[in-house]
């Protein structure tokens, strides 16, 4: 079972994160403030943190600064009432992967919880290998026998995100969530460029294909 750690000083608010995340199938692992957290993360296994930011002894910045300079990957998701620029500015400088500001919608919570998961799988598997086709993650490479091409980072984690999950159908938005983040004002039509551009790159490619599903997204279909 995924454990998320919920990190929040307001017990009321604590126990609510953490029965709608029990009730989404998570595992809630609960700290009422960042040194609690600390504490917990050297006994048991981490795979995402909602964390508060104002909160005594070790607040949500200083949190999220340690666990970074500890070499700690965890995705964290910080919730919070402080909504300036120079707040998130200052949370995504200290480590954080994605915002919210107080009062959360918990549906909302939930998706973004599941985007985070699912970016931090493809960033701990690194490599994806089809046939004679090598996936880098670290170096956005592919590979094909003697042959190596160098791909734009939104076309290699599109590839990427599309070859982890053969045959399954994501919708233009998913992946601009995922790629490009929730809060990106880019257009989701920005999607279709990125696949064209891909699909005349591997236009030659036996190993897969890149499919339009009308009216819901696309899929890679693998030919191994």
């Amino acid at each position: 079972m995924i454990n998320i750690l919920v990190v929040e000083d307001n017990g009321k608010l604590r126990q609510l994160i953490g029965t709608v995340l029990a009730k989404h199938g998570y595992n809630p692992v609960l700290a009422e403030d960042g040194q609690h957290a600390l504490e917990l993360l050297d006994t048991q296994h981490i795979d995402l943190i909602i964390s508060d930011i104002m909160m005594p002894n070790v607040d949500g910045y200083e949190l999220t600064g340690r666990l970074r300079d500890a070499g700690y990957n965890t995705p964290v998701l910080m919730v919070t009432a402080k909504e300036s620029f120079e707040d998130k500015q200052r949370g995504y400088l200290a480590g954080t992967d994605d915002y919210m500001v107080k009062p959360i919608d918990v549906n909302e919570m939930i998706l973004r919880v599941g985007a985070l998961l699912r970016r931090a799988k493809i960033v701990s598997e690194r490599r994806l290998g089809i046939g004679e086709l090598i996936l880098n993650y670290d170096s956005l490479t592919v590979h094909r026998g003697a042959h190596s091409a160098l791909l734009p980072q939104k076309e290699f984690y599109l590839l990427y995100k599309l070859l982890s999950y053969p045959n399954k159908i994501f919708t233009r938005q998913q992946l601009m969530d995922e790629i490009w983040g929730m809060d990106s004002e880019t257009d989701a039509r920005t999607v279709d460029v990125h696949i064209n551009r891909l699909r005349e790159r591997f236009k030659d490619c036996p190993e897969f294909e890149i499919v339009t599903v009308r009216g819901l997204g696309y899929k890679a279909v693998k030919h191994l």
